[in-house]
């Protein structure tokens, strides 16, 4: 039987070292923000980035080092996409029943999201590969990431956007419903996973099943219509 010296000298050694690092490091945070009461401002995601950032810039570790050991996760990107249609087809009735509401916040949601990058990249003279990659920041990231990359954006500055933007969405999503006194945990958590897909939607089941419901649902429904609204918005710009 191995030693713990022994192991930590063979995932020195390998690519693997980034991988376990990963995941140790996310499920420390996870049991951080479990203590803490799920706690906004220590969002596992946000908490690990954080870690593994300092790690690298300490141990001055280049990022494609550290990719070629957590690629794995990267991999699963593909499959957890295709499962964010799960919770649409369990719930199916559900949504039917709700589809006037869920179609008019999914329309007014998409083109929000898409419509303010392009007006802010305009003001800002951004360029227009920079902007055609920031339209799809509200998808999740496999679709973000794949949207960007056919319309000659960059996926990598995509999976920055996307990140940042669902972090800072389960950051102040809670304290800003409050504030607009949005009671309806459906309402709630379609508002989180419309805006912050994957990060939102995780915030929103640790608030409420309703809410992490209908985040997911939200999720996956902007999903499908980001793939329709950016390529429209990315023509108009290239106009």
């Amino acid at each position: 039987m191995r030693s713990p010296v022994d192991l930590w000298v063979y995932l020195s050694t390998s690519p693997l070292i980034w991988l376990t690092l990963t995941l140790c490091t996310w499920i420390g945070a996870s049991e951080v923000s479990r203590r803490l009461d799920r706690n906004p401002l220590v969002n596992p995601v946000l908490t690990s980035i954080l870690l593994l950032s300092l790690v690298m810039t300490v141990f001055d570790i280049p990022y494609q080092q550290f990719f070629e050991g957590a690629q794995f996760v990267h991999f699963l990107l593909g499959p957890a996409t295709v499962a964010i249609a799960v919770p649409l087809f369990r719930q199916w009735a559900q949504v039917k029943r709700l589809l006037l509401p869920i179609a008019a916040a999914l329309f007014v949601g998409s083109f929000a999201a898409v419509s303010s990058v392009v007006v802010l990249g305009t003001l800002l003279g951004l360029s227009e590969d920079v902007v055609v990659s920031f339209l799809p920041k509200s998808a999740t990231a496999g679709v973000a990431m794949a949207i960007s990359a056919s319309l000659g954006g960059s996926p990598s500055l995509t999976a920055v956007l996307v990140i940042l933007t669902g972090i800072v969405g389960a950051l102040i999503v809670t304290p800003f419903m409050n504030l607009m006194r949005v009671r309806d945990y459906a309402a709630r958590g379609f508002a989180a996973g419309l805006t912050s897909h994957g990060i939102g939607t995780a915030r929103a089941y640790e608030v409420d099943e309703t809410a992490g419901l209908f985040a997911a649902i939200a999720m996956a429904l902007n999903a499908v219509a980001t793939s329709a609204v950016v390529p429209l918005a990315a023509a108009w710009i290239g106009r």
